[in-house]
């Protein structure tokens, strides 16, 4: 399995797939590179990289306080440079769209244009609210198919999934062992969780700001409880040029499979090429 060392020792798993203009794939919170299968058959022209955070999938698990957004960008950075990469496009669903943000405002010239998956430089709290439910615990559900039941059940916000896509979800996320199902992540992510959720939130405008110049894209589910529409629409205010889709019935995260999801990504990586 491919991985990397960060400077401070911690092995990366990811995964480097096709040829072409390199497209980094940086997944949300409790998340890892199988985030993107869904969209990856769909991306054509491309060098698909998609690493697991650390403490996420196959990476290392580390010191909690390391499960960061500058230390995750500081990483992302060092697996372009492992790979001898100067220059990519993102993919950045959730928090790895705030990741992107964060590097067009400390490394701009590293990028060549940003996609964000239902995030934006403010986060509802309701969305918060969700995470804080569920991160760090083990489903209740024993097994893959109890628990794909259970997540169509809940995600209220994603109306005519099919079930094989929730199982396709719920194994990226969680390994089925004879005890139960058991996360895909370290479980003491949820107390950097908690202790950023206790601290005021910045003003991440200047974050999306530092974007400018660069070809970008919004995906919103618009069901979404993270991204608001008035938050969405401020954003296509700051950069008219700036590709959109709306998906209906997504809420938090579009697959990007979506037809609306893949035409607006299309287009933005025909800008970035």
């Amino acid at each position: 399995m491919p991985s990397y060392t960060a400077s401070d020792g911690i092995a990366l798993h990811y995964l480097d797939e096709g040829a072409g203009m390199p497209l980094l794939c940086l997944a949300g919170l409790t998340r890892n590179g199988q985030d993107f299968n869904h969209v990856a058959p769909h991306l054509n022209g491309v060098r698909l990289i998609r690493p697991d955070y650390r403490g996420r999938g196959l990476s290392d698990w580390a010191d909690p306080s390391t499960y960061t957004l500058m230390q995750e960008a500081q990483d992302a950075l060092g697996l372009l440079d492992h790979l001898g990469i100067d220059r990519a496009a993102i993919l950045g669903t959730s928090r790895g769209g705030l990741i992107a943000m964060g590097i067009a405002a400390a490394a701009k010239d590293r990028l060549i244009g940003v996609a964000l998956n239902d995030v934006g430089p403010e986060i509802a709290h309701e969305g918060l609210d969700t995470i804080a439910t569920y991160i760090g615990r083990n489903p209740a559900q024993r097994t893959y198919e109890e628990a794909a039941k259970a997540r169509a059940k809940a995600m209220t916000g994603f109306p005519n999934v099919p079930h094989a896509r929730w199982l396709d979800e719920v194994r990226a996320q969680n390994r089925e062992t004879p005890d139960g199902l058991v996360i895909r992540y370290d479980p003491r992510l949820a107390e950097t969780f908690a202790a950023t959720g206790a601290q005021q939130i910045p003003d991440l405008w200047p974050f999306f700001d530092a974007m400018a110049g660069l070809p970008l894209a919004l995906i919103r589910g618009e069901n979404s409880e993270l991204l608001t529409l008035a938050t969405a629409n401020e954003m296509s205010r700051r950069r008219p040029d700036m590709i959109r889709a709306d998906i209906p019935d997504r809420g938090h995260v579009p697959f990007l499979d979506e037809h609306g999801a893949l035409t607006a990504l299309n287009t933005w990586l025909e800008l970035c090429k």
